[in-house]
């Protein structure tokens, strides 16, 4: 397949992804979310967070954030294309994300835990790499619990795995994930990625409409 044609494959998956996503949601959506952190210039849910997971720290005033799932074919496909912009872009960008665990895939949220878990032990990029990297392996495998794997995960990256068995098991974990999917709702994130620059959402047709968004804000 050629490379046009890949994308164009993609970009397919994200529109149908995102219909699919909004009506999940609202169906997911059964009691009201907590009221996210707002923005004062904008009253809306503010895109970065003093806890927002940060991948690489750069400039305070380009700061690019993904809105993920880690069980997203999409995500999947600009999983390669972001970690080149990081190299890139190192040293001028922030690059962070934020979890957007999607209703209909059954083992997203179970990612998002196991990544906040691992980042309880200093090795949530570790845990998020894998995650993508194995994606093929366990996504999109319906109601089928992969948690047993990503335990797997955590035992081949070194974590203590009494602690993470804790950390998985605390609500506060999954609350931090909630949290974030919260925001996301308040921002108007119906599917996976989304991307905000700088607070604004970065519209994309293509994988290199993310760079020409980076370059644009770089050389204001």
């Amino acid at each position: 397949m050629s490379t046009n044609a890949k994308i164009a494959t993609v970009f397919t998956v994200v529109l149908v992804l995102g219909l699919v996503a909004a009506l999940a949601i609202a169906i997911a959506s059964r009691t009201p979310p907590e009221t996210p952190a707002e923005n004062p210039e904008t009253s809306l849910p503010a895109t970065l967070r003093d806890d927002t997971h940060i991948l690489d720290e750069g400039p305070t005033d380009i700061v690019l954030v993904e809105f993920l799932d880690f069980e997203c074919e999409a995500c999947g496909a600009f999983y390669p294309y972001v970690e080149e912009l990081r190299t890139e872009f190192a040293g001028e960008v922030t690059f962070a994300f934020r979890y957007f665990p999607l209703p209909g895939h059954g083992n997203s949220v179970n990612a998002a835990v196991a990544v906040e878990a691992a980042s309880r032990q200093g090795q949530l990029e570790p845990m998020y790499a894998r995650l993508f990297e194995s994606q093929a392996e366990w996504g999109e495998k319906g109601s089928e619990s992969q948690a047993p794997l990503f335990r797997q995960f955590a035992q081949e990256l070194g974590l203590d795995m009494a602690q993470f068995d804790a950390d998985v098991a605390d609500p506060a974990v999954l609350e931090r994930v909630q949290s974030d999917f919260n925001d996301g709702l308040g921002l108007g994130v119906e599917s996976t990625p989304t991307f905000f620059l700088n607070d604004r959402k970065v519209e994309l047709t293509s994988f290199e409409d993310l760079k020409a968004a980076i370059e644009a804000e770089l050389a204001r």
